[in-house]
Order: C-alpha cells, then sequence, then structure tokens
C-alpha cells in the first residue's frame, strides 16, 4: 500500500499494488516507477504535469530521458539505481530534463521495490521541482562571486601592489629575465627606459634596440588610435588593464598583445601577454561560420532555382502551346477565346509565383494601409468557402471592436488564401476550418527567438487534417518544400506567409498533432484607427473620365512602352513617350501642364523613376506621379516615397483603376472648399 510521510514523499512499500488515486493526487511531485531495465511502468499525473511527458508517452521507455545528456553519458540513472540496491533508497539533488529540452532542478528520493520474497523487481522515484529555489541559490552564489571576483581586481589595481610587483621586476631578479611576458619601463613620453629578454624572444628586438625609441612606434597603423587613447589615460593617473594591439616584430610581421600597465610618479611600467594564437583561433572560427553559412545560402539559392525554372517552364509552356494555337487558320472564335484567357490566367499565375518568391525574400515592394483585419477576412471568406468545397465546413469568429493593422491588404489576403488553401489540403477536401481573429500581449518563443511583447492581432486558421509530421514541421517555411504529390503544389504558399509576417513585423506559429489537426497563427502589430484607413477593397468607387487626359509614359523597356502605350490608348488616354527619366524631365521643361499624370517605370539606366519622381514632386508639386516596377530594391527596403505603385504585370483594366485613382487625388487636392 502507499504511504504518504510527513516530508511529502509517497514511499511505494515493497509487495504492494500502486493506488493510482492516491499517486495521481499527489500533483506536486512526481511518482515514476521502473523495472529493474530502468523502463517505466508508472507514470503520476505530477510526472506529467512537471516533465510533461504523458503517461502513454513515458510506460515502456527508459528512464533516461528525464535525465540530462551529460548524466545520461555518466550512466547516472544506473548508478542511482545500484546505489539504491545496496542501501535500500537514495537522495540526490541535480538538474533534470523536461519534455521541451527545458532544465530543471529536483529534489530526488529513489526507493527499491520488492516482492513478497524481497527481491528486487524495481524501483520508485519521487522528484519535486526546486529550481526556483536553486535558481536563488545559484544566483546569490554568483552575485558573492562577482563581488568577490571585483574586490580581488580592485586590489589587483591597487596601485601600491602592482608597484610592488612592477618594483620588484625591476631589480632583475629572476622574474624580469625567465618570464614569458614583456617587461617594460616607459617614460611619460612613452620611450623605453629598460626591457626584459622577451621583448628580443618574442618580437626580435633588443633592449639597446628599443632604448632610443617611443613605444608607439611598433603599434600597428590601424591601432595606433587606441594606442594614443592609452597612453593619454595612463598620463591621467589612470591603470590599464586587458587593452590589446598588435606590436610589430622587427622581421615586419606583427604580434597580438594583451596588456596591463600602471603609471607610477615620471614612470609607467607595462606587462604584454602574446594572444596572438587566441586571435588567430577567433578568426578561423569566424571565417568557418561565414563559410558554413555562405554554404547555406547557396543550398537555398539551388532550391529556389530549381523550382522557379520547374514552375516557370510549365507555365511558358501554356503560354507558347495557346500561341502556337491561336496562329493556325481557320480557328473558331470559341476556341480562340479559351486560349486567350488560357494566356492570361498562366500570366497571372506567373505573377502570383514572383510574388511570393518575392515575400518569402523580405524583398516584396509592399503597399501597407491601416484596415480592419476582421473586414478583411469577411470579404474573402466567401472566396475561401469556394476554394475549400462544398464538404467543408468553415466557422468565423471575431470580436465585436475592429482590430486594426497596417500591412499590404493584397498580400495579407494571399497569405489568408495560403493557409486556407493549405488546410482544405490537409483535411483532404473535408473537415472543419476555423477562422479566429483576436489579440495578444506577445508573440510566444518560436524558432529560438524570444518572445516579443507588444499589442498584436492574430489570425489563427485552424484545420481537422492530418496534422504535420514533427520532421516536417520544422521545414514547412522553406521554399518550394511540399509534402504533397507532384503537381498538386508548388511549396510557395507558406513561405509567402511566413516572408509576409516577417516584412510586416509580425510571425507566423504552427501548431500540431498527427492526426488531430493543424492551427497556423498569424501576429501582425495592432495599429490604432487613423485617417489612413481603408476598406477591404482598398478602392474607391468615384470615376474618373481619361478622355482628354493626356499621360508623360516613361519606360526604358521599349516593347513594355509600346504595350503600354496602346493600353492607354484604348482607354482614351493621349499619350507622350519617353525612353527615361532625362527625356521625361525634358518634356516637362517644355510644359510641364499638358500633362494630367506622369506614369513612370521605376528600375531605369541612369536615374531611377523614384529618383525622377522626387524631382517633379520638387518642380511641379501639382502633377501626381505614379510609379509601376516588377522589383526594386530600393522600393523593398524604403518603399515607394509616398508615390502611388502599381505592380507589373498589370492588366488593361488594373491600370485603368490605378491611373482614376491617381487622377482623382489630383482633382481632389485642386478642388477649393465652399
Amino acid at each position: 500500500m502507499a504511504r504518504l510521510h510527513q516530508d511529502g514523499f509517497v514511499l511505494i512499500m515493497p509487495g504492494a499494488a500502486l493506488n493510482r488515486w492516491i499517486i495521481d493526487s499527489a500533483t506536486d511531485f512526481a511518482i515514476i516507477a521502473t523495472d529493474r531495465d530502468a523502463r517505466v511502468t508508472t507514470w503520476n499525473e505530477g510526472a506529467r504535469r512537471i516533465l510533461g511527458w504523458t503517461e502513454e508517452e513515458m510506460v515502456g521507455e527508459l528512464v533516461d530521458r528525464i535525465f540530462t545528456p551529460e548524466d545520461v553519458v555518466a550512466h547516472r540513472p544506473m548508478i542511482e539505481m545500484e546505489a539504491a540496491l545496496e542501501t535500500g533508497a537514495g537522495n540526490d539533488e541535480r538538474w533534470h530534463q523536461r519534455k521541451d529540452g527545458e532544465r530543471f532542478w529536483a529534489v530526488g528520493q529513489m526507493t527499491v521495490l520488492r516482492d513478497d520474497a524481497g527481491d528486487a523487481i524495481g524501483f520508485v522515484k519521487v522528484l519535486r521541482d526546486r529550481t526556483e529555489q536553486q535558481l536563488a541559490a545559484e544566483a546569490l552564489k554568483v552575485a558573492n562571486e562577482g563581488r568577490t571576483r571585483v574586490e580581488e581586481q580592485l586590489r589587483d589595481l591597487n596601485a601600491d601592489l602592482e608597484r610592488q610587483v612592477l618594483s620588484r621586476s625591476l631589480d632583475r631578479g629572476m622574474t624580469w629575465h625567465v618570464s614569458p611576458d614583456l617587461l617594460a619601463v616607459l617614460d611619460r613620453e612613452g620611450r623605453f627606459f629598460s626591457a626584459n629578454p622577451s621583448w628580443e624572444a618574442l618580437l626580435g628586438w633588443t633592449e639597446a634596440e628599443l632604448l632610443p625609441i617611443r613605444s608607439t612606434v611598433l603599434i600597428h597603423p590601424d591601432d595606433l588610435g587606441a594606442g594614443l587613447t592609452a597612453m593619454q589615460e595612463l598620463l591621467s593617473g589612470k591603470p590599464i588593464i586587458g587593452f590589446e594591439n598588435r606590436q610589430r616584430h622587427k622581421d615586419g610581421s606583427y604580434r597580438w598583445i594583451s596588456w596591463v600597465a600602471v603609471p607610477e610618479g615620471d614612470k609607467i611600467y607595462i606587462r604584454g601577454r602574446d594572444i596572438t594564437a587566441e586571435r588567430i583561433q577567433t578568426e578561423a572560427l569566424e571565417h568557418a561560420q561565414d563559410a558554413l553559412r555562405q554554404s547555406q545560402k547557396i543550398e537555398a539559392i539551388g532550391q529556389l532555382t530549381g523550382g522557379v525554372a520547374h514552375d516557370f517552364n510549365n507555365l511558358l509552356t501554356v503560354i507558347r502551346g495557346s500561341v502556337d494555337l491561336l496562329r493556325r487558320p481557320g480557328l473558331s472564335e470559341d476556341r480562340r477565346g479559351r486560349y486567350i484567357d488560357a494566356i492570361a490566367d498562366t500570366a497571372d499565375r506567373a505573377a502570383k509565383l514572383t510574388g511570393q518568391l518575392l515575400a518569402f525574400a523580405r524583398r516584396q515592394a509592399l503597399s501597407p494601409v491601416v484596415f480592419d483585419v476582421t473586414s478583411n477576412l469577411q470579404a474573402v471568406k466567401g472566396m475561401i468557402g469556394t476554394l475549400a468545397g462544398s464538404r467543408v465546413q468553415i466557422a468565423f469568429a471575431a470580436p465585436d471592436e475592429p482590430c486594426f493593422i497596417k500591412a499590404d491588404p493584397s498580400q495579407f489576403d494571399t497569405a489568408i488564401v495560403n493557409m486556407a488553401v493549405n488546410a482544405r489540403d490537409a483535411m483532404g477536401g473535408e473537415g472543419m476550418m476555423e477562422l479566429i481573429v483576436g489579440l495578444a500581449d506577445q508573440i510566444p518563443p518560436v524558432r529560438s527567438h524570444h518572445a516579443v511583447p507588444g499589442t498584436f492581432v492574430t489570425v489563427k486558421v485552424r484545420d481537422s487534417g492530418a496534422g504535420i509530421a514533427p520532421d516536417d514541421l520544422v521545414r514547412i517555411f522553406e521554399p518550394f518544400y511540399t509534402t504533397k504529390g507532384v503537381g498538386q503544389g508548388t511549396g510557395l504558399g507558406l513561405s509567402q506567409v511566413f516572408g509576409f509576417a516577417k516584412q510586416s513585423g509580425g510571425e507566423i506559429v504552427v501548431d500540431s498533432t498527427v492526426g488531430v489537426g493543424t492551427t497556423f497563427t498569424l501576429y501582425l502589430p495592432c495599429e490604432m484607427e487613423g485617417e489612413d484607413v481603408v476598406g477591404p477593397d482598398g478602392e474607391d468607387e468615384g470615376y474618373t473620365d481619361p478622355q482628354g487626359m493626356c499621360v508623360l509614359l516613361v519606360e526604358d523597356n521599349a516593347d513594355v512602352g509600346l504595350f503600354a502605350t496602346a493600353t492607354l490608348a484604348e482607354l482614351g488616354y493621349s499619350t507622350v513617350y519617353a525612353e527615361n527619366a532625362d527625356a521625361a524631365l525634358r518634356e516637362l521643361d517644355k510644359g510641364a501642364d499638358r500633362f494630367d499624370v506622369v506614369f513612370s517605370d521605376v528600375v531605369m539606366p541612369g536615374m531611377s523613376g523614384l529618383d525622377m519622381a522626387k524631382i517633379i514632386r520638387e518642380r511641379h508639386p501639382d502633377l501626381p506621379v505614379a510609379l509601376t516596377s516588377g522589383y526594386s530594391h530600393v522600393l523593398a527596403e524604403k518603399g515607394s516615397g509616398g508615390f502611388e505603385l502599381l505592380h507589373k504585370p498589370y492588366s488593361m483594366e488594373q491600370v485603368s483603376r490605378f491611373l482614376r485613382k491617381v487622377a482623382r487625388q489630383r482633382t481632389s487636392d485642386t478642388v477649393e472648399p465652399v
């Protein structure tokens, strides 16, 4: 039978049956029973709470799991058992390990289990978590040791002690001659007064060669400034400890030296230790780490290149095939329309692919605005329902109050759709998907990062699918990594979510249980409602007639310029074309009032579109400038400078809405108040 001792430990009497009710009620300490081979036979609720593993996970497993790796290597579990067999019981205090790898200090007692014949059949170990007490004791110990070290350092810095040590060196005793350290006495101008034989052994300079010179002539040119500063501190009466610089050898090479220097009267006493080997080892380690990081980058680039080439070749195959079919004579209008639709659809997919790549690389030029997450989710919920299919039930929950964030609405919607599609595929097209909006006061620790305090809007996408295996869980955000079959996914969906979250100042966290389901939680910084809040569509419904409006089109690519000119003409705009920024500025010098808007590419030879736009804003503040780009590192890093931005590739409808929006802004700016 089980007995509860007055000291709080539960002992299992030999030959008695384990009383589960008593064992599991002891939630303040872990009760663990093992057989003679150290395999767990009983694991109480306290063990689950303290150590993290469930009874199902531990029964039959070696008790080694709860010990630290170094204790396992040292065979500590077996040593404890052998000691208990000799004495009948044993106590110990040491670090143990939880399921998540966290270490904790435990006070433990081990008892031998015996059968009716008195033979040992196993062991019972009782553990109490005493981490807080141990950490407090260690902190006190460290504080005391730190105080002791400081006191020792202060005593070492005591001028009288240094004077005694270095003065004895001046007596030309044995220490002065045999010391491997550089010992010397300088005058207040830094000239050598005396130097020990180690200068010749280590740096090649004899004492006779050193006496006529200043110590500063031996310092490496890159270290001279710091050396002069150290000399000024010495002249002001401050001792120097641990100062490092490079000293010139007689053969022209340099050695790293760590110095201790103490001023006394009109003399400065110095001692230098050679640390060249340590510095070389440190630099070699840094070079090795750099090489490792570079190899990892090369591997990632190779993976990206292969994935992009595969997907783009597929897309180009569709486009090329559709073009060839369109060229065939006698093609019906119905088939012509299908081929044109195939080209348009494939172009949209290619644009989405490049957008996902740029988002993952955090190079997408985002257009952040403040918007309500709940409103945007309501807007895309219907599309998610269509994507998920009729066999997937969708539940939606959100606070009554708006939850504002500042991000790119289009990229946000794309991230949500990508998470929803991932959830649908995980459920095989059948199950329950939940979209939940909430607030959090921190981003939890994730992927070796510490928790980030603050106020964050959270969007959870939860599914009832098969879950994600632990080995896959650590790789799901890698580009082109997918557990789906060939042709069922690019592996870029979750990497787009990861890139968008990081570039928007947030995080993506995943929690999954195999056979139960997965929850992705998107954390984005919460914003206060402001004047720049926009609706889920991000567009105003007003209309501006393009007839009679003139656009100054700036594009260095002749093919794109021809297409854009034709597109603007179809929309009813008149166009003046400039092949670069300089040509555009010359056109404006002829008369800026001819134009209603400037529509310019960003990346161009010579002056960029963004720099040109800033000049136009200074010279012609009433003339709107609209930018377009497929990709620009400047835009990705610094933004569009307040100018409206249209991403390439764009359709006729997109450029129409874009220019109408820019023109409306000019109209609203020039209307006189009533």
